[in-house]
């Protein structure tokens, strides 16, 4: 073997790691990958042990199933690249959001820009749990027989299934993280309650 040759072949031994950790983390058995991907259960127990040499035909239908870029099985190191490429999306009722996760799973992730929507509230249900995190600006907020306005610092959790919708209060648009699980996975954050003052 050349000099040359060693730091590819260095490369080649940490995939079999690398995928070993990755189809844990997604609690997935080598069945459920076999049938997900169509490479046979023995081919990917030996791609795990390194006793199998990765090839592109291989691990291309792998990063598909876990949903990490190739570069992540091949090149990266163990951990990771811990920087998320940040990718703006349209809202459907106007505005920006910006997915903050990288991978699927129960609990996702958004910045969201919320423009000045009208005064004519648009309702919607959805299964579901969302927390909501004013970054800047002000955010109305109608949730059933509750109309409210959050300024910065303040925050919301509601199930979903209640009739929702939410603005900017004013012509600014409005900043805010949200986080949201499906049904029944609350956050386990609350805003922390105004102190009382004399006027109240």
């Amino acid at each position: 073997m050349t000099d040359d040759a060693l730091p590819y072949r260095t490369v080649l031994d940490e995939v079999a790691p690398r995928l070993r950790r990755l189809r844990a983390e997604r609690g997935l058995t080598l069945a459920a990958l076999s049938e997900a991907t169509g490479i046979s259960k023995s081919t990917l127990s030996r791609l795990e042990s390194g006793q199998r040499r990765p090839t592109l035909e291989l691990l291309l239908p792998l990063a598909g199933v876990y949903r990490v870029p190739l570069d992540d099985l091949v090149g990266a190191p163990e951990v990771g690249d811990p920087r998320i490429r940040l990718n703006p999306h349209p809202l459907p009722s106007g505005g920006t959001f910006i997915p903050l996760t990288r991978t699927p799973g129960p609990l996702q992730a958004f910045k969201m820009i919320i423009p000045f929507r009208g005064t004519e509230p648009t309702f919607r249900t959805h299964e579901g749990y969302e927390w909501l995190y004013v970054l800047e600006g002000r955010l109305r907020l109608i949730l059933g027989e509750h109309d409210l306005v959050l300024g910065p610092g303040e925050a919301a959790e509601f199930d979903t299934r209640v009739p929702h919708w939410f603005s900017s209060a004013d012509e600014r648009p409005v900043e805010v993280l949200s986080l949201f699980g499906r049904q029944g996975e609350r956050m386990h954050v609350r805003a922390k309650p105004r102190a009382a003052t004399d006027s109240e």
